[in-house]
């Protein structure tokens, strides 16, 4: 088949995990026989349209204003054109490129007019791998009103969104019953786990520890979006009540909209194990993971719908036991510890997340708990299951 995905962030420039996630199952998809067109969008480019081949796939970047890391007002206004820009700059050859299949992935809730475009164009059908149920968790966190004009405007291009899809994959049991409890669109959803390759890292010359002088520390690796989603103090009352533990050391990776809070209260505290740092790149960002002792992440407690963190794919990959905080009846706490792949605790239960960050002190748990998060990724997360998951469904 000729496969279309589109997503609003791709490699090699991006940092996310989901630019990561969407070229893993672009290759595969081209491993298994198909061929891939990547449309996507960068605010970084002169021309209206960039092609390049990337790993045998052709990716199309659609000229585009600031998405990431900018105003809320700003960002709310270009991701509202993407689909109008993407039809605008990749018509041409999208008029000449009949594709058998649409993929796309939310975040961003505006492709939906782009598909719908395309589905009538290819006549061909499309899969939404849904990741993120905004305006939902920004509702939760108090940040938008349920009945403000702005939510009504965000709902109305979410459920174009979901409108658009024939199938709409969901990343755990929990979000789907939700999803299906509120949206009643039992009949086009289902599971679809987040996933990766199993591809370990093999550490280079760049040396995490030595720059940063932490040979003899046990290091907590936080990578990923520093930002009020994931509630980012959490991570800091860890660090803080971890401090009568000289030889644990965390480290944070990122960008968002917390960083300056994250700043501040490293300061006031006087915490000396912590280290913030900036976003790199993704080869960079796999060495400094690979040779860190612990993966972490945290979701903020008032989320109402159950997230499945990407960056715990790589933390898996690279055979590190997890550690984190979720919001009240998380499923993911259960598919984890199943598992014996790490400890998860609900945000706010800061005792039993230190005390679960104390046992991984010891170096032999650590890589046991590491080994079976490796083959929970094996068993669970593949990314080959994935992509037949999606031809399946058609």
């Amino acid at each position: 088949m000729k496969i279309c995905l589109i997503v609003d962030d791709y490699m090699p420039y991006s940092i996310k995990v989901a630019a990561k996630m969407m070229h893993e199952l672009a290759c595969e998809f081209h491993k298994q026989g198909h061929s891939v067109t990547v449309i996507t969008p960068d605010p970084n480019i002169t021309k209206k349209l960039d092609i390049m081949m990337l790993d045998e796939i052709k990716v199309c970047r659609f000229k585009t204003g600031q998405i990431k890391n900018t105003g809320k007002i700003k960002r709310a206004i270009n991701e509202t054109l993407l689909s109008h820009n993407a039809w605008n700059n990749c018509s041409d050859i999208l008029k000449n490129d009949k594709h058998d299949l649409i993929v796309y992935y939310s975040p961003s809730i505006f492709f939906g007019p782009l598909v719908r475009k395309l589905k009538k164009l290819w006549n061909a059908p499309s899969y939404l791998i849904l990741r993120d149920i905004f305006p939902q968790w920004v509702i939760d966190n108090g940040m938008l009103k349920e009945s403000s004009i702005i939510t009504k405007y965000f709902k109305y291009f979410e459920h174009l969104n979901y409108k658009s899809a024939d199938k709409i994959g969901l990343m755990s049991q929990k979000n789907l019953e939700w999803f299906n409890k509120k949206y009643k669109l039992e009949d086009k959803t289902e599971i679809l786990y987040n996933w990766a390759s199993n591809t370990p890292t093999i550490v280079k010359d760049y040396s995490l520890r030595k720059q940063y002088n932490l040979e003899d520390k046990v290091i907590y690796f936080y990578g990923g979006n520093i930002g009020h989603a994931q509630d980012m103090m959490n991570i800091v009352r860890l660090a803080k009540n971890m401090s009568k533990h000289p030889e644990a050391h965390f480290i944070l990776v990122g960008v968002g909209d917390e960083v300056d809070l994250v700043k501040r209260a490293i300061e006031k505290n006087n915490l000396q194990n912590i280290t913030l740092l900036p976003s790199v790149d993704q080869e960079k960002f796999k060495q400094m993971l690979a040779e860190s002792d612990v993966g972490l992440f945290t979701l903020h407690r008032d989320h109402v719908t159950h997230n499945f963190p990407g960056k715990l794919l790589g933390y898996m990959c690279e055979s590190k036991p997890i550690l984190g905080s979720i919001n009240p009846n998380n499923d993911l706490k259960d598919i984890v510890e199943s598992a014996d792949a790490g400890f998860i605790e609900v945000n706010g239960e800061d005792e039993r997340l230190y005390e679960a960050a104390v046992k991984l002190l010891d170096k032999d748990l650590r890589e046991k708990i590491g080994r079976n998060a490796n083959t929970l990724l094996n068993d669970v997360f593949s990314v080959e299951s994935t992509v037949n998951k999606i031809i399946e469904a058609f």
